[in-house]
């Protein structure tokens, strides 16, 4: 099932229009789950940080002992070909992935050099800045590197992720705000997140139960650069509680303004808005 539409895939060496079988029965990702992907976002005609995604999923694949095929200039290369296709004012959601074809010790091992390459494309329209959601808590917690492949954006993981979504949804929330293995806050689960005290900002600090993402990162920079404390550092859900703004940071929206956490309400308030414009202007002075 399809998430998007007007949809074109790169695979075995061409762009194919429309949604293309890609994995077999007995390749290694699709019995045993070694798969990574990343996205990045085409709109407005830019596709701000399209390198630095390219480049984290060849980072995933080497955490999953995926061999990385494509180079990170020649799949920017691939993904610029392929939206040449869509109109200038097209919303297009980018996603390459990986996979292990074939096992090497016990078939277990994903076999050095044997990997699946394919690049989506799918027509998805930015959420307008108004589109707002709400969190909940959720028992299920973000893993630690022990027990999961934490430092990848690997399909593994989001099985987990779908637990707590659908426990949020379930509860009549939108979304989780996700507990670390000790309990202090570590994202949603579905994007990073931040919060507004006092005209200063706080994020929870990378502890490699999650991925600090690259739009997150982009969010500090641009705060930073506007003159705004950025604090990355441990939070709870108390500290969540009494936060005077909350959103979320991620590649398919940018910014998404939380309304609610449990019952503790929050105002779309100036910080949120502020640090939306600060992406679009770095996004288009960047292009």
């Amino acid at each position: 099932m399809t998430t998007g539409k007007n949809i074109r895939t790169w695979f075995d060496g061409g762009w194919h229009d429309g949604d293309v079988a890609v994995m077999r029965a007995a390749d290694h990702g699709s019995w045993l789950g070694t798969t990574v992907f990343d996205g990045a976002r085409f709109f407005e005609g830019i596709t701000p940080d399209l390198d630095k995604h390219c480049a984290r999923i060849n980072r995933s694949a080497e955490a999953l002992m995926i061999t990385p095929t494509v180079g990170t200039g020649e799949m920017v290369a691939m993904v610029r070909e392929g939206l040449a296709r869509y109109a200038k004012g097209s919303a297009v959601y980018i996603r390459p992935m990986y996979w292990a074809l074939d096992g090497g010790d016990l078939g277990v091992v994903p076999k050095p050099g044997s990997t699946g390459f394919a690049i989506c494309l799918e027509e998805i329209p930015m959420a307008p800045e108004t589109a707002a959601t709400t969190l909940t808590t959720t028992r299920f917690r973000r893993p630690v590197l022990e027990d999961a492949v934490t430092n990848a954006k690997a399909g593994c993981l989001y099985p987990n992720n779908a637990r707590m979504l659908a426990e949020a949804r379930s509860k009549g929330y939108g979304n989780a705000l996700v507990a670390d293995a000790v309990g202090n806050v570590a994202e949603t689960a579905t994007a990073n997140v931040f919060m507004v005290k006092d005209g200063e900002v706080f994020t929870p600090i990378g502890n490699g139960t999650f991925l600090s993402g690259i739009t997150r990162a982009r969010h500090i920079a641009n705060l930073a650069a506007d003159g705004v404390r950025v604090h990355e550092t441990v939070l709870s859900f108390d500290d969540f509680r009494a936060a005077d703004e909350v959103f979320l940071s991620g590649n398919m929206s940018k910014v998404t303004p939380v309304t609610e956490f449990d019952g503790t309400h929050y105002q779309h308030g100036p910080m949120t808005k502020r640090v939306r414009e600060l992406y679009w202007d770095w996004a288009h002075s960047a292009a």
